[in-house]
């Protein structure tokens, strides 16, 4: 068998996959909801696939039972992980998604007993969220035994933003901030703290987001003291600090759908493919004990882009039975130096 299945592989990101593994011998077999859409994809790779909802359940035991793992890409990953971790459960396979979704995370730690009985690894974050930034924070965690605090801090540079990405953002919207405070994962208002932050080129601002290292930072080094930073344009700052006031009349469904609605109609797909080839993203993570810092920087190719590299490349090693079973992180199964491999990553400690 030795084979994997891409589920939501005609999205955005899920297109850059399979390209990537076509373009690596790779020859998944293709899934999601739209077979029209699947069709067209599948003939253009000369790939097989299967069209089924994820709620189908007997669709989705029959597709996992032809394959080793899975490589889930359709978001907003809230609304449809459980059901793939679930199935990868039930039929013995392994699981891996692209998500930066913390309750996604957290759900999925606690499933660690059933996926080591079941043999199999869970492995969400398995794209730009959070396999740099895992992997640099368990870099500069290990040059520092008993650090307390961990701040990280992102910035993105001439790439652009995916429609299931503002779709999941708008999904989870009504969950404001979130930081890790004394090994607990603790709410914050929208744009809660921000910073000024040197990435190399001139100071930056960066504010306080959700980002999924809140949830696998502490699994991967146990930290219990977590926030993330990252650089937005002001416009959207202004924005985002406005949820505070109107968010009640915006988490409706309604207003979630309705949004949703607006970003597939007049967003585009995502960044362009000049973006992919010539954006990049700048990371610094430091860690405390509250008498020294280590600090470390990681230059990394357009977040997209990389999603498809890393994403790919974990499926390999899945299939050449490189794993740990249970809940991982990318960083406790491969390592902090696994980032590095990718033309275009670079790491300096400062």
């Amino acid at each position: 068998m030795k084979n994997f299945l891409v589920y939501g592989s005609y999205g955005y990101t899920g297109n850059l996959i399979v390209e990537q593994t076509v373009k690596e011998g790779l020859r998944p077999l293709l899934a999601g909801r739209d077979e029209k859409l699947l069709r067209a994809q599948a003939e253009k790779f000369g790939l097989e696939y299967r069209a089924f909802s994820i709620d189908n359940t007997a669709a989705l035991d029959s597709a996992l039972l032809e394959v080793d793992a899975v490589l889930h890409c359709a978001g907003p990953f809230v609304l449809t992980f459980r059901q793939m971790a679930e199935a990868c459960i039930r039929t013995k396979r392994h699981y891996v998604d692209i998500s930066g979704e913390i309750e996604g995370f957290e759900a999925l730690a606690a499933m660690d007993e059933e996926a080591k009985r079941a043999g199999i690894m869970l492995l969400p974050g398995g794209g730009f969220d959070v396999v740099p930034s895992d992997c640099l924070i368990a870099h500069v965690a290990g040059k520092l035994a008993g650090a307390t605090h961990l701040e990280l801090y992102i910035k993105s540079i001439g790439s652009g933003v995916s429609r299931g990405t503002a779709r999941s953002g708008i999904e989870n919207s009504h969950r404001a901030g979130r930081i890790r405070r004394d090994g607990k994962i603790v709410s914050v208002p929208n744009v809660w703290d921000s910073k000024q932050v040197d990435f190399g080129r001139g100071s930056t601002r960066v504010i306080s987001v959700g980002w999924g290292d809140v949830s696998t930072a502490y699994h991967s080094t146990g930290i219990p003291n977590v926030t993330v930073y990252m650089g937005f344009p002001a416009a959207m700052v202004n924005m985002m600090r406005l949820t505070r006031f109107v968010g009640p009349v915006l988490y409706t469904r309604t207003a979630r759908d309705f949004m949703k609605w607006i970003i597939g109609k007049f967003l585009a797909p995502g960044p362009s493919r000049k973006q992919n080839e010539n954006g990049f993203s700048l990371m610094i993570a430091e860690v405390s004990d509250g008498k020294q810092t280590v600090r470390a920087k990681l230059r990394t190719p357009e977040g997209y882009y990389l999603t498809a590299l890393t994403a790919v490349e974990i499926m390999n090693r899945i299939l050449s039975s490189d794993y740990k079973t249970g809940f991982q992180t990318p960083s406790k199964v491969y390592g902090a130096d696994f980032i590095l491999q990718f033309v275009g990553v670079t790491r300096e400690d400062l």
